[in-house]
C-alpha cells in the first residue's frame, strides 16, 4: 500500500511539475510576413514598370493668358529668371529674324504695352576679349589667365552695349519658359528665401547693385 501511495504522489508530482513548465515556458514567435512591394507601386507613374502601354502621363496644359494680361509668376528664388506667364502660341521658336518678344518688351515700349522691361544686365557684355598670346598663353582682357576663378576678376569685364540687347541674351527661351499649370505629382516643399523684399517679383540685379562690389575691366565704359 505504502509503495503505491508512493507511485501516486510521484505522479502527481510530476503532473504539477509539467503544467507548471508549460505556463511559464516562453510562447512561440508568429511568423511575422512582410508586405510584397507591387511593381506597379514603384516610381511617379504607379503603373507597371514592363509595360509600358498602360503609362498613361498627364496631359501638359500652359497657361492660355493673352500678352499683356498683367497676370505673373512668382520667381522660384531671387533673381531667378521669370516664367513665361502668358500663351506663347505663334512666338516661338526665336529665330535669328524673329523675335516677337522684343515687341514688347524691350524698355522703350514696355510700360505702353503693360509688359515687363527687359532689364540692364541684358544690356551689357559680360565676355572678355579672348586672345592666344604668341607663346600660346590664353590672354583675357590682355591679361594671361591660368585660373578663371582669380579674385582679381581680370577675366572679367562689363561693357555696355549702348541701348543694343547683347546677343547672348537674344534666344529669350535659353533662360525664359511657359509654366505649365497642371498640378506636380510630388508636392514640392521649397520655400524661397528672398534677399530682397520684392525679390518674389523683381530682379536685385540692376541699377546700382549690378556694380556693386565688382572692379572689372572696362567696367567703368
Amino acid at each position: 500500500m505504502k509503495i503505491i501511495n508512493k507511485i501516486t504522489l510521484g505522479l502527481v508530482t510530476a503532473t504539477l511539475l509539467f503544467v507548471g513548465c508549460s505556463q511559464n515556458a516562453t510562447p512561440a514567435k508568429k511568423e511575422v510576413v512582410k508586405a510584397t512591394i507591387s511593381e506597379d507601386s514603384l516610381g511617379l507613374r504607379k503603373a507597371s514598370l514592363f509595360n509600358e502601354a498602360e503609362i498613361k502621363p498627364n496631359g501638359t496644359e500652359y497657361s492660355q493668358n493673352y500678352a499683356g494680361s498683367g497676370h505673373k509668376i512668382k520667381r522660384a528664388f531671387q533673381d531667378a529668371p521669370p516664367m513665361i506667364p502668358h500663351d506663347v502660341t505663334g512666338l516661338i521658336p526665336i529665330t535669328i529674324n524673329d523675335n516677337q518678344c522684343l515687341g514688347c518688351h524691350m524698355p522703350e515700349v514696355a510700360s505702353s504695352m503693360g509688359a515687363t522691361p527687359i532689364p540692364p544686365s541684358h544690356f551689357m557684355d559680360f565676355r572678355p576679349v579672348t586672345t592666344i598670346a604668341a607663346d600660346g598663353e590664353l590672354e583675357k582682357n590682355g591679361h594671361v589667365i591660368k585660373n578663371t576663378s582669380s579674385e582679381e576678376l581680370k577675366n572679367v569685364s562689363i561693357k555696355s552695349t549702348h541701348g543694343k540687347l547683347y546677343g547672348g541674351r537674344y534666344n529669350c527661351t535659353q533662360c525664359h519658359a511657359p509654366q505649365a499649370t497642371e498640378p506636380l505629382a510630388v508636392k514640392n516643399n521649397f520655400q524661397a528665401d528672398y534677399t530682397d523684399k520684392d525679390g518674389a517679383n523683381k530682379s536685385s540685379w540692376q541699377g546700382t547693385k549690378l556694380m556693386e562690389g565688382i572692379n572689372t575691366y572696362e567696367s567703368s565704359k
